[in-house]
């Protein structure tokens, strides 16, 4: 038996079972990722899809996801190859890609623009290991690492990873416990916590979903761009107001089809909120 130390989880394992998120599971009594290396999607992507905004603008990135994620957000879009009985039930047939050979793909396609690998499609830092270990060859190559993810890790993960991420796009999916914990059974302040760290070494872009009834008032955006500004110690000597935010409009989707598309008037609304303290918001799926 072993206690995982990814998140704020704390999954407790006996020999041979998986945690929360489905990729991380108890071997020889230590807790390990089982989707080291296994990767289900890969694809060059414009690096404003990721989204970041401000970090290499017009280049292309080579984009890979593996499965697993500890959040259940019922609206996701990738849950397919995240967190769905489907990706769960084929996990164990996806491709295994070493980070060697993934390294040399990354080089291999900088004839064609690219700068380097993103980990994204899926939560990247519940498989922290296979990130590290690749994106230190990536670096090496001298290419550039990018990180899309949630943010529900300890700091000792973001710590192991720290050396060789360039930049991230972290989800702040919303500025209430209750929206984290009764609907994406996460944790807000360990978001927030990981956000306070990141932008110390890095550059980091955020992003927040409106979802309808959810998240959607100009208040909460009030208190989240607010919280956003405050935040010190940004790297490059840079201050909270120059952190991208990107408002993105919610469609139905997954298990949340109750409600319609976010109205295109109210993310408007709401990055104008959010402009009045930050100095880059984007609006996103408009």
């Amino acid at each position: 038996m072993a206690v995982c130390q990814v998140c704020f989880r704390h999954c407790d394992l006996q020999e041979g079972r998986t945690g929360f998120c489905g990729a991380r599971v108890c071997r020889d009594g230590e807790v390990t990722a089982a989707n080291y290396g296994r990767i289900t999607s890969l694809a060059l992507d414009p690096i404003e899809k990721k989204p970041l905004a401000r970090f290499h603008p017009g280049s292309l990135i080579l984009s890979i996801g593996s499965y697993g994620c500890n959040l259940r957000c019922p609206f996701c879009q990738n849950h397919e190859i995240s967190w769905s009985a489907r990706a769960f039930s084929q996990a164990e047939k996806a491709e295994v890609i070493t980070p060697q050979e993934l390294a040399e793909t990354a080089a291999y396609y900088r004839s064609r623009g690219n700068i380097g690998l993103a980990f994204t499609y899926n939560e990247p830092l519940i498989g922290w290991e296979f990130v590290r270990d690749t994106a230190r060859l990536v670096h090496e190559r001298g290419m550039v690492n990018v990180l899309v993810t949630n943010g529900t890790a300890e700091l000792a993960v973001l710590r192991e990873l720290a050396p060789y991420i360039d930049a991230m796009n972290i989800d702040l999916k919303g500025f209430t416990d209750r929206y984290y914990t009764d609907v994406l059974q996460g944790n807000r302040e360990m978001v927030m916590n990981l956000i306070r760290e990141a932008v110390t070494f890095c550059h980091v872009e955020l992003t927040t979903l409106i979802v309808p009834g959810e998240n959607d008032s100009p208040e909460e955006m009030e208190e989240l761009s607010a919280w956003v500004a405050g935040l010190t110690d940004v790297c490059g000597g840079a201050s909270g107001r120059d952190i991208p935010l990107h408002v993105s409009r919610f469609f139905p989707r997954f298990h949340m089809t109750d409600r319609p598309p976010t109205d295109v008037g109210r993310v408007y609304q709401l990055a104008e909120t959010a402009r009045k303290r930050l100095r880059y918001v984007y609006t996103g799926n408009c």
